[in-house]
């Protein structure tokens, strides 16, 4: 038990995986809320102000995306999509509407409390950004304010475009970030639809810092849905 005492809004019409949710979580020192619907889930989130809200896209009233997009009018707080959707372009939909990361049912366990800890660590910590801007992420280091990038203590030469997408990535670290993201933060919102620049770029990134670049530590792919960088 970790006894984190961290406040988890659970929003799922089926009350067998509402019950298994709040038993597992409950048994790892969160506390939990509950609801049954989109309607009620989007209420509670503003009136009790979880930590981490868990979202089911197959809800009988609003559609799990519409409850995320109700919650980001609002509120940054960590959202995690449970689904047994599994297409692509539901997650691709959810996540651009401001979801944090997502989960295909079935899941196990131990990924979904993993997921969780990403999540929450990363609202708290800003994704392991210390005083001083660095981030960090296996034997990387990215200091965002000077502008350098060092793999086992030696400078690793980025250039301007390759760093604000390494940026990007590790200062949302463990999360899943789309592909339109990630092209509108790194080269504007006139390119969100230009995917084959993410992936020449990712490529570049890939062979200047993971150690076997065709089997990437860090720097993952989510098929069809975009990249993450590993934090864990």
């Amino acid at each position: 038990m970790t006894n984190t005492g961290h406040l988890i809004l659970i929003v799922e019409d089926e009350p067998q995986i509402r019950h298994f949710l709040r038993t597992t979580l409950t048994a790892e020192g969160y506390r939990v809320i509950e609801a049954e619907n989109g309607q009620r889930g989007a209420l509670e989130a503003a009136t009790h102000k979880p930590d981490l809200v868990m979202v089911d896209l197959g809800l009988p009233d609003l559609d799990g995306v519409e409850v995320v997009k109700r919650i980001r009018a609002w509120s940054a707080l960590p959202i995690l999509i449970l689904s047994a959707r599994s297409a692509e372009a539901e997650k691709v939909a959810a996540l651009d509407a401001g979801a944090d990361d997502y989960v295909t049912k079935p899941f196990g366990v131990g990924e979904l409390t993993a997921r969780i800890r990403v999540a929450l660590r990363h609202a708290a910590h800003g994704a392991n950004q210390d005083a001083a801007g660095t981030l960090r992420f296996g034997n990387i280091e990215v200091d965002l304010q000077r502008r350098l990038v060092r793999s086992d203590g030696k400078d690793v030469h980025l250039t301007p475009i390759e760093f604000r997408l390494l940026g990007c990535l590790a200062k949302h670290a463990g999360m899943v970030l789309t592909h339109r993201h990630l092209l509108r933060e790194v080269w504007g919102p006139s390119h969100v639809d230009q995917s084959h620049y993410l992936r020449i770029y990712m490529k570049q990134l890939r062979h200047k810092l993971e150690p076997d670049p065709a089997r990437p530590r860090f720097l993952l792919t989510e098929t069809g849905v975009g990249y993450r960088l590993a934090s864990e």
